[in-house]
């Protein structure tokens, strides 16, 4: 059965698309879609799934393990407005039948961001449907380098898991993750996509006579990078705990922003006196910061009672303050967040660098920083490893659940 979108328009027409008629009420079949972003001569894959909840169409972005929801579906001129998850970005989408064609927008950037989309129904294959044989095998860790187009370098450890034809894994950097990725290998190619809402993303590689791998990254409109890596099942990045520090002579943070009812808020509040205090450099166009709201808001729903307070500094990319409440109340409001949440400024490191002076710079949203009862710093992460680095985010969580534990239980 279709799942009907209440979507017609004044005047029925009937379109025709590969041989059938389907009217043009953009009704979105249910089960899975195989969608193809295309963008910089690239096809950059994801499986949408549509299903019918309480009476009305939702739809989920797939990747791997994980399962976003849309459910902002509505009608704009003869076709859908998807809104993507909680962030400023949209799928426009003419269905017919079992196809459905667009373009991918993102309304958070300066520069027009518009991508072409084509989708067919029933489709679950990522890449290819019937691909040749792997040759070789990518399972494990691997010691990474990405080279940006002006010969600037970063490390990252990439971790994969393969099973014949299938891969997923994803690649740690020392600001966050490049979250779940899925895909393939046909032959000795891999490929490896995915997409959140907000981010497109696209990875190649092949192996070279000496074992490494020679891969490119693909991000949208933009964005490229080559890289390569060696296995290495020793490979670190640099310590999260000690990228962002305190400026000499600093032991606590002072700051001063609106909520999103306008009041001032400050550190220095009564409120906040006496607790252990959690400030989450945050964007609601950022997934790594997504990810860490998972985390925390369930956290401070459990522990507030134990004395325990955060506090959600927003970089948004926006004009400024009016843009920006929208953009972070709908971040609220999905993840059912009680802890407070302020608009600080821009999204850009050297403004949150400003807006915190106490700080050596902002490398990366997110940044956690963990408060004491005295209200002095006693610890800055920087970056987020997510769920969709498995080992490494469990890792995580018991280095969170440990600090927390101990500054809970002190006394002032």
């Amino acid at each position: 059965m279709k799942l009907i979108l209440l979507l017609a328009l004044a005047t029925s027409q009937l379109l025709t698309s590969c041989g059938s008629s389907t009217s043009n009420d953009n009704t979105i079949q249910p089960g899975p879609w195989r969608v193809v972003l295309q963008a910089q001569g690239q096809e950059i894959p994801f499986i949408m799934e549509a299903e019918e909840q309480n009476g009305k169409t939702v739809l989920y972005l797939v990747n791997a393990d994980e399962r976003i929801l849309v459910d902002e579906i509505k009608e704009e001129g003869d076709s859908l407005k998807i809104r993507l998850h909680i962030f400023d970005a949209d799928l426009i989408a003419k269905v017919e039948g079992d196809k459905m064609a667009g373009r991918f927008t993102r309304n958070d950037l300066t520069k027009r961001y518009s991508v072409p989309f084509t989708a067919e129904h029933g489709k679950t294959n990522r890449f290819k449907e019937n691909p040749a044989p792997a040759t070789y095998d990518f399972s494990g860790k691997w010691e990474v380098t990405f080279t940006k187009k002006d010969g600037k370098t970063y490390p990252a450890i990439g971790v994969f898991e393969q099973k014949d034809n299938y891969v997923t894994g994803t690649f740690i950097t020392q600001t966050g993750d490049y979250r779940y990725l899925e895909g393939q290998v046909e032959g000795n190619e891999l490929k490896l996509s995915t997409f959140d809402g907000n981010h497109d993303y696209l990875f190649t590689a092949q192996p070279t006579a000496d074992e490494t791998l020679q891969g490119e990254y693909f991000a949208g409109l933009y964005d490229y990078e080559t890289w390569t890596a060696r296995r290495n099942e020793n490979a670190e990045l640099a310590n999260a705990n000690e990228l962002t520090y305190l400026k000499p002579g600093y032991e606590s943070l002072e700051f001063t922003f609106p909520d999103l009812e306008g009041k001032q808020v400050s550190l220095s509040d009564d409120k906040y006196k006496g607790k252990v205090v959690l400030v989450q450099l945050l964007g609601s166009w950022c997934p790594n910061c997504m990810d860490e709201t998972q985390f925390l808001a369930p956290y401070y729903s459990k522990n507030k009672d134990r004395g325990l307070e955060i506090i959600g500094l927003g970089f948004e990319r926006t004009k400024g303050y009016e843009q920006a409440v929208p953009r972070l109340t709908k971040m609220k409001d999905r993840f059912n967040i009680e802890y407070d949440l302020l608009y600080a400024g821009p999204a850009d490191k050297e403004a949150a660098a400003q807006a915190l002076p106490a700080l050596n710079h902002v490398l990366s949203f997110p940044t956690t920083i963990f408060i004491d009862r005295q209200g002095k710093v006693r610890k800055i992460h920087t970056g987020f490893s997510g769920p969709g680095t498995g080992k490494y985010y469990e890792e995580w969580v018991a280095e969170f659940n440990k600090t927390m534990d101990e500054l809970l239980a002190e006394k002032i």
